[in-house]
């Protein structure tokens, strides 16, 4: 089950990284009036709107996988994280200090007036 999780996590990362190439890969909204006036777009392997549909819908897919491997991670982990909590590592004998040795150390402060001297 160990393997699974790690192949199936390693697969996630490399659709991650696939996804956010293809992103920098696309062109922008601005783009497109250039291209539209045949800016040399249509030289290229796709054609001139080819490009656009193919990355698209690549993107679209791999979003879609990379949100069901999310998915099957958080289903799979469920459960196998132990959660210590720092509060339930405290022991309170310690930290109980008795009143008598409190009072002692304090400070004697007057009361009667503080601005005379």
């Amino acid at each position: 089950m160990n393997d699974f999780l790690s192949l199936l996590l390693s697969f996630h990362v490399i659709i991650a990284v696939i996804i956010i190439a293809l992103i920098l890969v696309q062109k922008g909204k601005g783009a497109d009036m250039g291209s539209a006036f045949g800016a040399g777009a249509s030289g290229t392997i796709f054609g001139a709107k080819g490009s656009a549909n193919f990355l698209s819908r690549t993107t679209a897919i791999l979003a879609t996988i990379f949100f069901i491997t999310s998915l099957t991670l958080a289903y799979l982990n469920k459960g196998t994280i132990k959660v210590d909590s720092v509060l339930d590592k405290i022991q309170t004998n310690e930290i109980l200090i008795e009143e008598s040795e409190n009072k002692e150390l304090l400070p004697v402060i007057p009361l009667d007036s503080p601005n005379k001297r």
